[in-house]
């Protein structure tokens, strides 16, 4: 793997991205990449500090001749979503992310590949290393815990950075330039309740839902693939009163900002009914197999018999449970009136844990109007309520409004027409970019976010395409030799 991915050109990407995968580097667990970035700054000889909350703020002056220009901010954060498929045996606390190449992408083994951010946070070590690149004044900010909160965006206060441009390194597509993003907020419901004692004459199955292609929340909600959670959900709806189902447990999903691929049950049937229930849930499974074939052609939908557990839910609430859930807005609330084809709000239900007499439903909804993102929130925490659930909203943090005319958008536009000779595509995105946060505290300065083509962000498929890496490179080092001078 290590000479596979080293020997790729721009070889100072890679092997920066190659020596990242290798340091663990979970949203709120950053500790080791932050030494790990600290002891670059300081082996390269550049001033370099951490701010309060762990950001890494590392400065290099401008190239001979570029001193006039304006100061700018390269920014991508250090953290990366870590997720797995279940048959992996991988630990992502001690172990570097197994990367390798097909068909002109680099993916990883049964994991998350970290491109997202870690391509954006190579290509900056690449440019504070180098010694032939053409550039103003820098500021290299590597943010923490961009994917689990953006507190390391939110805890940045101002007057440490003096920069009048940014480019922060973390959309997806290298055609785009983005200008715009959605805000979001985190819903959590909970609730507790008494177990129950198994009823007598059933028999136990273990419900699975899996094989969903999962993918960002925001950038592939669009995209109306399986939700784990909500499938497994709309399995179950009637179980009761059909068949006497009880649920003994419930684990489907993981991180908010990923679309749940798999989901586990846990539940009992009454064994005059269990006939019935296999033949049932085999036309169901296959009815929502065929709805989803073009789209999640890998879906598996399976009940098998397994151990007697030791309680279920209480029945009461276990109705409410389901109906609470199946009621509650997954995908595309609405789409933006201010551009053409844009999520404005979504939500996914992100997880969703059953077992020893509490309930946590994770949800994460986007939006790039405030009024609108708490409306989608409203919504939830209504239908969650209803079941007598606590509802909490946190982690709320701002969209990034789109400016048409912003100074530093012209330049990267004439640059991509002088490279590409094609016009590139100004969008704003879906996703959560820290531009919107950085933004209050920096309100002057002007931001763009670019990136190389990455697919599967936030999921075991994700994987990032060589010759897009390539593009990237040379289109930063372009736009770092036309950055405008100061102005008095």
């Amino acid at each position: 793997m290590k000479k596979e991915i080293s020997q790729l050109k721009p070889k100072r990407i890679w092997r920066n991205f190659e020596a990242l995968n290798a340091v663990p580097r979970a949203s709120k667990k950053e500790e080791q990449v932050i030494q790990f970035m600290m002891d670059f700054g300081q082996q390269l000889g550049l001033p370099t500090k951490k701010d309060a909350v762990g950001n890494v703020i590392i400065t290099k002056p401008a190239s001979p001749g570029m001193e006039a220009r304006q100061t700018v901010v390269l920014q991508s954060h250090l953290d990366m979503v870590h997720q797995k498929n279940k048959d992996t045996q991988f630990d992502f606390n001690t172990q570097g992310i197994d990367m390798y190449v097909e068909d002109g992408w680099v993916k990883a083994r049964g994991t998350t590949l970290g491109a997202d951010n870690g391509i954006g946070v190579a290509t900056i070590m690449a440019i504070l290393a180098s010694d032939d690149i053409p550039h103003p004044a820098l500021e290299a900010l590597f943010t923490i815990d961009e994917e689990t909160g953006m507190t390391g965006a939110q805890g940045l206060v101002g007057g440490l950075l003096e920069g009048t441009i940014l480019l922060n390194f973390d959309t997806e597509e290298d055609d785009e330039i983005d200008i715009g993003c959605a805000g979001g907020v985190d819903i959590t419901a909970t609730r507790s309740y008494q177990e129950e004692a198994v009823p007598e004459h059933t028999v136990a199955y273990q419900l699975s839902v899996n094989g969903l292609q999962g993918g960002h929340s925001g950038m592939d909600i669009h995209k109306d693939l399986g939700n784990a959670n909500k499938i497994m959900n709309r399995m179950m709806l009637d179980g009761f009163t059909d068949f006497g189902m009880r649920i003994a447990s419930i684990d489907g999903g993981g991180l908010r900002n990923a679309i749940p691929r798999e989901s586990t049950a846990i539940v009992v049937v009454d064994t005059a009914h269990a006939q019935a229930f296999e033949t049932e849930w085999q036309q169901k499974a296959q009815e929502i197999q065929t709805e989803y074939a073009t789209v999640e052609p890998h879906l598996s939908i399976r009940a098998q018999a397994t151990h007697m557990p030791a309680s279920v839910v209480e029945l009461g609430l276990q109705e409410g449970l389901i109906k609470s859930i199946y009621t509650a807005h997954n995908g595309v609330w609405s789409m933006s009136y201010a551009m053409q084809n844009l999520v404005e709000t979504s939500n996914n239900i992100a997880k969703v844990t059953v077992g020893d007499g509490q309930i946590r439903i994770l949800c994460l909804c986007r939006s790039s109007v405030e009024s609108r993102k708490m409306d989608c929130a409203n919504a939830l925490r209504s239908a969650f309520e209803l079941i007598g659930c606590e509802v909490a909203f946190s982690g709320s943090y701002p969209g990034w409004n789109p400016n048409p005319d912003s100074a530093i958008l012209k330049v990267l536009q004439q640059k991509y027409v002088q490279l590409y000779n094609s016009q590139p595509r100004v969008v704003a995105c879906h996703a959560g970019l820290e531009c919107g946060i950085l933004g209050q505290n920096y309100p002057n300065m002007d931001m763009i976010s670019f990136g190389p083509n990455i697919r599967g962000a936030h999921s075991p498929d994700e994987k990032v395409e060589i010759k897009s890496v390539a593009k990237f490179w040379e289109y930063t080092k372009a736009i770092l030799r036309d950055i405008p001078k100061r102005t008095e």
